[in-house]
């Protein structure tokens, strides 16, 4: 696998695909700069080797070239955070990108517009492609939150680079996702939450050949519950997918993985922060009521399996962490998660409402890894190959 230290950029220009695509508030701000300073690692040690840099990334999903998703207005941030003044070019490909990155200079960093102002970009089209590999002499992917798509900028550009190589935050989501996924230290404990099962099937059925202990959390629970017979009242269930809960558990046990399912909830008689309520056995669960965080006997449950962990692997919260009133749950097992990993646990955390949770409750630094990479993740935890990876290794 070639990295970045393989590669001296002494006047050469690194032409860096990076995940810029950051939230905007109304006045124009970027609200949270947490993948550009991720990408900042990558992009010091080109400048300092002398090389120059020239930056592509997408924003949002526009239709055609609106203002609202312009790199420009990210340009000062991008500055602010590498410590460079960064220039902007109006577009990404044809003379008016080539010329400015034609006189770039070392130490300067170049910002290209938005890649998807041009449909060609998510088409994965080859002279789109081909355009965009004359802006530089090496090739550098760093942007894991968009290495599972097949676009011009992320995986057909590196066939026309014989230097390629990943940044130094793709290699490292890699050797994470590694670490939990082939060369795992044992116990192993993958804990899956978030609301639906049908959205995590081929993690689970990928992931218990490689666990010890399989913790489901969230509303995904209560289908395995109701599944077994259980009473959940109004809680979020499938029940499209009892028959498959089943099957899963049969297949864990067969494996000698151990589920572990909440035994008791925080109910609520509405989904509201002000609702009523209560404390009861997660399969013994009223009418009128729905389960919305994990109970105190859960926790209790729960932390004892993580804290005898050597791997974790902490993928979607196990309650509407978003309202305080059923925050607990996520709170507690983060905690737990954080103890284990100062105890000498490796803990992987990611995919969307995970990574926003350690970040509301500021456990972040408590992790060995927390991903950048929603989706991407997602598929690398279901056994698929990326695009945007295995064109770096000419797969």
């Amino acid at each position: 696998m070639k990295t970045l230290d393989d590669y001296n950029f002494k006047h050469k220009k690194a032409l860096i695909r990076v995940d810029f695509n950051v939230p905007i508030n109304k006045e124009g701000e970027v609200d949270d700069a947490t993948r550009i300073e991720a990408a900042k690692p990558t992009i010091i040690k080109i400048l300092e080797d002398g090389g120059s840099v020239i930056l592509m990334s997408h924003m949002g999903r526009p239709k055609a070239q609106e203002a609202e998703f312009s790199l420009e207005r990210i340009k000062d941030k991008v500055s602010e955070v590498i410590g460079v003044e960064v220039k902007f070019v109006s577009d990404c490909v044809g003379e008016v990108a080539e010329t400015a990155a034609q006189n770039l200079q070392s130490g300067e960093v170049l910002l290209l517009e938005n890649l998807r102002f041009h449909e060609e970009e998510t088409n994965g089209d080859d002279e789109f492609a081909k355009q965009l590999s004359k802006l530089g002499d090496i090739y550098v992917n760093d942007a894991f939150g968009t290495a599972h798509r097949a676009h011009a900028s992320t995986t057909i550009v590196a066939k026309y680079f014989d230097d390629k190589c990943f940044g130094y935050l793709l290699q490292k989501e890699i050797e994470s996702l590694n670490k939990v996924l082939k060369s795992a230290e044992k116990p192993v404990t993958a804990i899956l939450g978030g609301a639906k099962v049908s959205s995590k099937i081929t993690v689970i059925e990928n992931i218990l050949e490689k666990v010890d202990h399989l913790i489901v959390g969230g509303g995904m629970a209560f289908t395995f519950v109701k599944a077994q017979g259980g009473n959940v009242g109004d809680s979020l269930v499938e029940d499209d997918k009892l028959e498959l809960a089943l099957e899963i558990l049969k297949s864990a046990k067969e494996k000698g993985v151990e589920i572990h399912l909440p035994v008791d909830s925080v109910i609520a008689d509405s989904f509201s922060e002000t609702a009523k309520t209560d404390v009861r056995p997660t399969k013994d669960i009223p009418e009128g009521w729905m389960g919305l965080d994990a109970g105190p006997e859960t926790i209790k449950n729960f932390s004892e399996v993580i804290l005898k962990s050597k791997t974790i692997l902490w993928n979607g919260p196990v309650g509407v962490f978003e309202m305080d009133a059923f925050s607990n749950g996520t709170i507690q097992i983060g905690k737990a998660i954080g103890e284990a990993t100062k105890n000498g646990a490796f803990s992987l955390v990611g995919g969307g409402d995970s990574v926003s949770a350690v970040k509301k409750f500021n456990l972040e630094n408590d992790m060995s890894y927390v991903s950048t990479g929603g989706g991407a993740m997602l598929e690398m935890l279901e056994g698929k190959s990326l695009p945007g990876i295995d064109a770096i290794l000419n797969k």
